[in-house]
């Protein structure tokens, strides 16, 4: 399977008593089918999988399926900390029809990089559909290193990594010494770097609220092979980007921006809480801004350009291509 394009992982809207809001959650799917998106993620961090109980995850599983119905890939997070429960959401993600599935580190237990490769190949081992890796040691404790690609790259099934340390020298390592590991950002401030050395997707909490201008720069950069374009785009970006990267509060910036669209979100889960009144005030002036700019780019490149199909399912069922 070839990650390649706009990925975002869906939110899980709530009611305000903290129950999920199933059809909201429905809803949030169906926006980002019909957005032009090029595959969903169930139980990422930006859907706050962390506070879910197994029912509620596997739930999720089931309604996304049902939603995406087999017009977009579905791939399943299956973080937690112990290696039985790692292959046991993966079972159940495989049953519900996923397409392939997202690996973090174990957080908490931090291991080694050996014992890293261990647990993730016994994951692969029991469950035997396509990985994307996810590398984001600010959360789980354990960043992935040259040791552990050696050893997991033996399996054909580890295909995909989002590179979320914000180390540009992991990155330009990935790149160079592992091009058969789809590189894709998830780094949302990093992401023209990544376009620029090679990565061919985008795993973004920011496409919920913003699939339009998601999508706009990943084709500007790897379909038109147009920096120029994908410079202007990034620079509108980048004020959005950097709140949600620095702020600390990227799950409360994209409910917000959300709510500002109509779409479901509700409130997190605790121990998270609301942006403050500032907060929300300087989130909304950043949308309106950046939705305007971007509008403006994508109208001057309008003229003259035939419309770019986001994506081509072929006779093989794991394998999408884009058409460019």
């Amino acid at each position: 399977m070839r990650f390649e394009g706009i990925y975002p992982p869906v939110i899980t809207p709530f009611h305000e008593n903290g129950e999920i809001d199933h059809d909201g959650f429905a809803r949030m799917v169906e926006h980002l089918v019909q957005s032009g998106v090029h595959g969903i993620i169930v139980g990422g961090t930006t859907g706050e999988y962390y506070a879910q109980t197994k029912g509620e995850r596997i739930e999720l599983m089931r309604i996304a399926h049902e939603v995406i119905a087999d017009r977009l890939p579905m791939i399943v997070g299956v973080g937690a900390i112990r290696t039985e429960d790692c292959i046991e959401y993966g079972k159940i993600a495989r049953e519900t029809g996923a397409d392939a599935i997202l690996m973090s580190a174990p957080y908490y237990a931090v291991p080694t990089q050996l014992e890293l490769a261990s647990h993730a190949l016994a994951v692969d081992h029991a469950v035997g559909l396509p990985i994307m890796l996810y590398n984001y040691p600010g959360r789980t404790g354990t960043i992935m290193q040259d040791a552990f690609f050696d050893r997991v790259g033996r399996s054909r099934n580890f295909c995909g990594i989002k590179e979320s340390t914000g180390d540009i020298n992991q990155l330009h390592m990935l790149a160079r010494e592992y091009p058969h590991i789809t590189l894709l950002c998830g780094m949302d401030d990093q992401a023209l770097e990544f376009f620029a050395w090679g990565a061919r997707g985008w795993v973004c909490a920011g496409g919920n609220c913003l699939p339009r201008e998601h999508i706009a720069l990943y084709e500007a950069c790897v379909l038109e092979n147009d920096f120029g374009k994908g410079r202007r785009i990034m620079s509108a970006l980048m004020p959005f980007m950097s709140i949600l990267e620095q702020s600390g509060k990227l799950i409360q910036a994209v409910k917000h921006a959300c709510r500002l669209d109509g779409l479901p979100a509700g409130p997190m889960r605790e121990p998270l809480k609301e942006m403050n009144k500032e907060e929300k005030r300087k989130l909304e002036s950043v949308l309106r801004t950046l939705k305007l700019a971007v509008a403006g780019i994508l109208s001057e490149n309008a003229v003259g350009k035939s419309d770019i199909s986001p994506v081509q399912v072929t006779g093989d069922s794991n394998v999408i291509s884009l058409n460019s």
